[in-house]
């Protein structure tokens, strides 16, 4: 299974003011942590951080990261898209590879 989500605060935490820039690199720096030290093949980018491996352990993470996120506002936002494919692995970088081999061939 390939995942790619984004997780992001909204609102300020309660007692606290918002951040005057809305900035959350803070809070997406905690989620992403958290992927890193998974062990699982990932990728961030700008916009989301892909994480590849079996249903519970990359819904695990994902929940892990919403919930290191959730100090950072009064609420979280967490979008994901699946690619569930059984029987195949390291498509986090095959789909790329076949991707790049297509545009060779224009």
């Amino acid at each position: 299974m390939l995942i790619a989500f984004s997780v992001a605060p909204s609102g300020a935490p309660a007692g606290a003011p918002a951040n005057p820039d809305g900035s959350v690199h803070d809070a997406v720096a905690a989620a992403v942590r958290v992927v890193r030290e998974s062990g699982l093949p990932h990728r961030t980018t700008s916009m989301f951080t892909e994480v590849e491996g079996e249903w519970d352990e990359v819904m695990d993470v994902v929940r892990r990261a919403t919930e290191a996120v959730m100090p950072f506002g009064s609420r979280v936002s967490l979008v994901l898209k699946a690619d569930i494919r059984p029987g195949r692995t390291s498509e986090i970088d095959g789909k790329i590879e076949r991707l790049e081999r297509a545009l060779g061939q224009e």
